[in-house]
């Protein structure tokens, strides 16, 4: 192709007429070039609407992105400050693992999603902290008044506005980011025996709690969200990932003997048993008492046991996946959140209970083969941006799943419903 070039602009210029027409036809499209430039550059600089001081009025690419992912209103109630604003008043409130309560308020408050008019919107959100109760004992947050705020703040909105009843709450959108839900017990029996309140059946729950077999306290429409992990201590304590010199961690509730609680072991002994079997093993790093900097430790870390607790799901999950370090579920049956945007199967691993004692042979086996392809999972950033709740909202994070899942229940939005039945009618 060279060679052909060559010999063509050899042919122009070794012909007087060839080499005329050329010049003659390159000054044209000078010209036309120069004259498009000038009239644009007018255009521009005297048109109100394309000028660059008209920049700030136009939708920035994210907001645009965000728009372009989910398309519904959703109507965020103005509760009285004791249902909200004045837990606050204790700063552990928007900090602790429950507070994605906060968190999605927050987010929901600048979202495009929100609508001021009730009249157009799909979904209806009432932010409730009722996990910012702490006693005064332990420091835990206490939720034996969850249901009875709760009900509270159901016979508020329906005495103002008219979305409550006309839907029977089926459009309205709590957060449960407890133990077990909605059930709102950290016992899974008392949670069990418990139930849901009536009055939330028909509502959506944001809940924490999930698992893959059925259960009373998941008998309600539901999304699974991760729990609450704030992204400024995630980002304070990330470190390079070359530092990983803990094979394996886990700092947390340890029991040499699981208490007996009304006939109930904590974490059913998995976590005893991980003790007595790994307690003397160099390669597993196992402490009992708390660190306010553990989570350099999981940033060191290159496996991050994840054990239940009372419930299945854990902190850990998130901070393991925020700081580069491989999960180790041991939770039979757990529902994680966000599958379809977070690749958990890529990125963790999963050991039944039963297993425990087999952990040393597992990791090993796992850091003899496919650790560095889990890494490489594990280090894509939208994974850790799918646990991760921001204010405001950022593409493809935590709240921004939310909307998305709700997305996908418009159905039970009594506008879109009364939209179908007209257009059926209309047929």
């Amino acid at each position: 192709m060279m060679v052909e070039i060559s010999r063509t602009t050899k042919g122009f210029l070794n012909h007087r007429k060839g080499k005329s027409f050329f010049f003659r036809y390159f000054k044209f499209l000078l010209w036309i070039s120069l004259s498009f430039y000038f009239l644009a550059s007018f255009l521009v600089t005297h048109n109100p609407n394309l000028g660059v001081s008209n920049l700030n009025a136009l939708p920035s690419s994210k907001a645009l992105a965000e728009k372009s992912a989910v398309d519904f209103k959703l109507f965020v109630y103005d509760l009285p400050p004791e249902f909200n604003a004045d837990w606050l008043s204790d700063g552990r409130c928007g900090r602790q693992l429950f507070a994605s309560e906060v968190a999605i308020h927050r987010a929901l408050l600048t979202s495009h999603v929100r609508t001021l008019d009730p009249f157009e919107a799909n979904f209806f959100f009432l932010p409730v902290y009722v996990s910012c109760n702490f006693s005064s004992v332990n420091g835990f947050p206490v939720i034996a008044h969850a249901r009875s705020l709760l009900a509270s703040a159901v016979h508020v909105i329906s005495g103002q506005y008219p979305f409550w009843n006309r839907s029977g709450g089926s459009d309205h959108v709590f957060v449960a980011s407890h133990d077990y839900g909605a059930c709102f017990h950290a016992m899974e029996d008392v949670a069990m025996a418990n139930g849901i309140p009536q009055f939330l059946k028909n509502s959506i729950i944001l809940q924490t709690f999930g698992v893959k077999y059925n259960h009373t306290c998941q008998d309600v429409e539901n999304v699974v969200i991760p729990p609450y992990v704030s992204p400024e201590f995630v980002e304070a304590a990330a470190v390079d990932g070359s530092r990983r010199d803990i094979f394996a961690f886990f700092r947390g509730k340890m029991e040499v003997n699981p208490k007996n609680v009304s006939g109930r072991f904590y974490g059913k002994r998995v976590r005893t048993a991980i003790l007595k079997k790994f307690g003397r093993d160099r390669r597993f790093y196992l402490k009992r008492r708390r660190f306010a900097g553990y989570r350099s430790e999981i940033a060191r870390s290159v496996f991050c046991l994840c054990p239940l607790g009372w419930a299945p799901w854990s902190p850990r999950l998130v901070e393991s996946v925020a700081l580069g370090c491989v999960p180790v579920i041991i939770a039979d049956g757990i529902r994680l959140p966000f599958p379809d945007a977070v690749d958990w199967p890529g990125i963790s691993l999963t050991v039944v209970e039963r297993d425990v004692g087999k952990l040393g042979r597992i990791l090993e086996r796992v850091a003899a083969t496919n650790l560095s392809a889990i890494q490489n999972n594990l280090w894509n950033p939208k994974n850790r941006r799918a646990l991760l709740f921001n204010n405001p909202i950022q593409l493809h994070d935590a709240t921004w799943q939310i909307l998305t899942a709700l997305e996908k229940k418009l159905d039970r939005s009594f506008r879109c419903s009364g939209v179908l039945s007209q257009q059926e009618d209309d047929t």
